[in-house]
């Protein structure tokens, strides 16, 4: 008798994207929006997500586009992002997620978000995290700010990276080892 070993095949990963689109970061976010709609392919599915202080689904508009397409133009209209004042409030925005989008996220999700994690001094909204943490495979967060920085001022990046893993992503050499050694694909 001979054991028959099956494979395991790995199946892909869905990704959500939640993307800061606020002045500060909106460079960071566009630019990886794009990385990630040119690496569309290696996942089983994507939605992308933008917000200031509210939540808009973006992924139509994205995958829509052509590969390496400006977008510029696009996200430069953020009313739609944007409630209240145009200050980026990640708690409302969080809050906003787990409330009306929390469907887009399952056990085999990988939650990316981008952003510099500055409430501009409102609630962070711990609890709406804690909320998509629990659903997702993975939560991760790509900040552009030097971790240096971090809870500086209106930052509050290290109680977000209490449950999500964080990391510093200002350059390219920094994204290129966190998408080949860190993103689940």
């Amino acid at each position: 008798m001979r054991p028959a070993f099956q494979r395991h095949t790995r199946s892909r990963v869905d990704l959500v994207l939640l993307c800061d689109m606020s002045s500060s970061v909106a460079g960071f976010s566009r630019f990886t929006i794009l990385l990630m709609q040119a690496m569309s392919a290696q996942f089983r599915r994507v939605r992308i997500f933008g917000f200031v202080n509210v939540v808009e689904e973006l992924t139509a508009t994205v995958l829509r586009a052509a590969p390496g397409a400006d977008l510029t133009a696009t996200f430069a209209d953020t009313s739609r992002m944007a409630r209240w004042h145009t200050n980026s409030d990640y708690g409302s925005a969080l809050t906003d997620f787990a409330d009306h989008h929390l469907e887009a996220v399952g056990h085999r999700t990988v939650v990316l978000v981008l952003g510099d994690a500055r409430t501009n001094h409102t609630d962070p909204g711990l609890d709406a995290l804690h909320a998509i943490n629990e659903r997702a495979k993975a939560v991760i967060w790509l900040n552009p700010e030097p971790a240096r920085q971090w809870d500086s001022g209106d930052s509050v990046a290290h109680a977000y990276a209490e449950i999500v893993d964080m990391h510093e992503c200002r350059n390219l050499a920094q994204l290129r080892q966190f998408v080949t050694r860190q993103l689940p694909v």
